[in-house]
């Protein structure tokens, strides 16, 4: 977001705009809401009690993720409480609750890329600046879904990566988080202004790409590319 409100070009600067509003609205709540379900189907209502089992981007929003989204790329939605009591195995089930986010943008990011592709078949047959307009907001559509899954899988607190890391390692990793909180948290941020998330993002960008190889043929011959 910041390098589009670097440039002069309005039509980049909307753009993006608009892309992290869709983001914002529609896929954070997706994102809370995956943590919510999940931990419900796990036997914890804690969420659904609270009014978390829900798509309603008010419930969501978190100021401060939400800011780092609109800077960096990188951000998060108002944690969904979780009463770890409630699962069968307090680890496992924590771990799946945390993982559901992440999956949730992956799948998005998936669906966003056949999009894509679609569009860029139909721009192909069609080129004009409508098409070419949606294939730019597909395409960044997709990229920051897959760099919200690429950033909560971080495992620092309060990420969804600490919990799910936490189901792998020894029960004192909690321990030892909660003691280097502060430690964890400046490299968090450290990371978000280096520029590896940015390239982490770009392989799983491209293995989606190539996971998707099957929709390139079908998009040619529904819009007649030979």
């Amino acid at each position: 977001m910041i390098s589009a409100l670097q440039t002069k070009d309005k039509e980049t600067i909307i753009i993006s705009l608009f892309v992290y509003l869709m983001i914002i609205l529609l896929i954070t709540p997706i994102h809370e809401f995956a943590h919510a379900w999940a931990a419900y189907k796990l036997g914890d209502d804690t969420a659904k009690l609270k009014g978390r089992l829900t798509l309603n981007p008010i419930a969501s929003i978190d100021p401060f993720g939400t800011l780092g989204m609109l800077l960096f790329g990188f951000g998060w939605g108002k944690p969904v409480p979780v009463n770890p009591l409630h699962f069968k195995n307090y680890r496992k089930g924590m771990a799946l609750t945390a993982a559901a986010g992440p999956i949730s943008n992956l799948i998005v990011a998936f669906v966003g890329m056949i999009a894509m592709k679609f569009s860029l078949a139909a721009w192909y047959v069609h080129p004009s600046d409508g098409m070419s307009y949606l294939y730019t907001i597909l395409n960044l559509f997709t990229r920051i879904n897959i760099g919200l899954a690429v950033f909560n899988l971080i495992p620092v607190f309060p990420l969804d990566g600490q919990k799910i890391l936490a189901y792998f390692t020894p029960k004192g990793f909690d321990e030892f988080m909660a003691r280097n909180q502060m430690f964890m948290t400046l490299a968090l941020f450290a990371l978000m202004m280096s520029p590896v998330l940015g390239k982490v993002r770009e392989v799983v960008y491209f293995g989606l790409d190539k996971l998707t190889f099957f929709i390139d043929p079908i998009a040619n011959a529904v819009f007649g590319i030979s």
